[in-house]
């Protein structure tokens, strides 16, 4: 069962670019959120970037399995649905103010499922010139691996991870 994505444009229309990769620098920055104080500083810094560039920014906002949901008492699920809908909001307000003030053009993604695999497909999907995500502040990740650490070994696009 294929889960829908949200997709949503902000600021001004990109430039019709042609797609090389290895150019004079990134032409589409995406950056991976999940609301952590990481991930709002590597959105800050991906944001910076792509203005500097004159880059599109891609926001990836990933929430957890749909399926831990369906394993939950419904007032538990229901709750976690609420914070994931509430989070989402708060974000998709900031990428549009901030595609404002920036005159950024900002495309907002919203999709649920593994972190991983979904920043992959859509860095895949938006043609993505670098990948930006904060570090994970997870203990266990220092044992298992972290998002950023899979990415990096995926070797399609560089990865800067901000601390």
């Amino acid at each position: 069962m294929s889960i829908p994505v949200e997709r949503e444009q902000y600021g001004p229309q990109a430039r019709a670019l042609e797609f090389e990769r290895g150019t004079d620098g990134p032409r589409v920055v995406l950056v991976g959120v999940d609301g952590s104080r990481t991930s709002l500083r590597a959105a800050s810094y991906a944001a910076g970037l792509a203005r500097r560039q004159g880059a599109g920014l891609v926001v990836v906002f990933v929430s957890g399995p749909a399926g831990y949901a369906g394993m939950m008492p419904g007032v538990v699920a229901g709750a976690v649905q609420r914070t994931h809908d509430e989070l989402a909001d708060e974000l998709r307000r900031e990428c549009r103010r901030g595609a404002e003030e920036l005159g950024l053009p900002v495309t907002f993604l919203c999709r649920r499922g593994d972190a991983y695999a979904e920043l992959r497909a859509a860095a895949d999907e938006s043609r993505a010139d670098l990948v930006v995500v904060g570090s994970s502040e997870q203990a266990g990740h220092r044992l298992v691996g972290s998002v950023a650490t899979r990415l990096v070994r995926t070797g399609r696009w560089p990865v800067l991870v901000v601390p």
